[in-house]
């Protein structure tokens, strides 16, 4: 398949251990794609492999019409953010831990912003609360408003609600892909939920067994 300019990662022939193999995939640009299929299929590796925290045995990835295995690391995730199913948080208060990341960069964000990006992702806690005392459900936020607040233009999630109940999980989706649709992201999301990808994704991937075993484009 030839590149375009909606081309944001192209896929070909690649493998990873005896986990995924993936002939030919391609995720557009500044829309939502999304990944479902059971446990253990594949989706978490998919998405460490474009956020290039691994790397394929073989075959090929491009972002942006480049070479995956060319493009420096530390420029790929000033423009590639990735929240994992299991966040990590780091010692000290909520404020320390939505500001890491922009202080590794000489960056600053002021308190405003920073209880903005909280409510966006419904979690009502105090900038100098200690993280030590948040649930799963709460790290799980806070470390999705900690990517947000990054800004960077394409975002991978994995599962980023799997610790919330339902209702929550609604209301943090529906406002995560309301701001990534706003402000013309990328986002590729693993996802449980069928019905969650059906109502928000452009696109629709099913892996089994670390392979593409379907594929629905609705944008």
């Amino acid at each position: 398949m030839s590149q375009t300019s909606n081309v944001l990662f192209q896929l070909e022939n690649v493998r990873y251990r005896d986990v995924l193999t993936i002939e030919q995939f391609v995720i557009p640009a500044g829309q939502i794609t999304c990944l479902i299929g059971s446990s253990g299929g594949g989706k978490t590796t998919l998405l460490r492999l474009l956020a290039k925290l691994i790397s394929p045995d073989s075959g090929t990835i491009t972002f942006a019409n480049t070479l995956l295995s060319e493009r420096d690391s530390v420029t790929h995730r000033r423009e590639v953010a990735m929240l994992s199913q299991q966040p990590i948080l780091f010692p000290g208060t909520v404020a320390d831990n939505l500001r890491v990341g922009l202080k590794i960069e000489g960056k600053e964000a002021t308190d405003e912003a920073l209880y903005d990006v909280l409510k966006t992702v419904r979690l009502k806690q105090a900038l100098d609360a200690d993280v030590e005392h948040l649930s799963g459900g709460e790290a799980q936020r806070l470390a999705l408003a900690r990517i947000l607040l990054l800004d960077r233009p394409v975002i991978l999630l994995d599962e980023p609600s799997s610790a919330l109940d339902e209702a929550t999980e609604k209301l943090i989706i529906e406002t995560v892909v309301s701001t990534v649709r706003e402000q013309g992201k990328t986002l590729v999301m693993a996802t449980h939920s069928t019905d969650e990808a059906r109502r928000h994704a452009d696109v629709i991937v099913q892996l089994e067994n670390g392979r593409l075993k379907g594929r629905e484009d609705h944008a």
